[in-house]
């Protein structure tokens, strides 16, 4: 049986886009409830460091779980 799995560069870099749109919705609300530009800064780096590693790890998991893939097979 073929297995189909997610190369670890393909899961870094959604990791990465989905943090910065992720990143600049957690600062805009931060600068929203304390009009403070540093304040905001840093909760979104902390955010960034953060969550990225959790969602690395999540997706890294979820990529072992065979439930709900559909793999095809080709001619050859």
């Amino acid at each position: 049986m073929k297995e189909m799995r997610e190369a670890r560069k393909r899961s870094i870099l959604k990791a990465l886009t989905w943090r910065a749109i992720a990143t600049s919705t957690t600062m805009v609300l931060a600068y929203a409830a304390t009009g403070d530009l540093k304040v905001a800064g840093a909760i979104g780096a902390a955010d960034v460091v953060i969550k990225l590693f959790f969602y690395y790890v999540h997706e890294r998991a979820w990529g072992r779980i065979p439930w709900g893939r559909n793999v095809h097979f080709g001619k050859g």
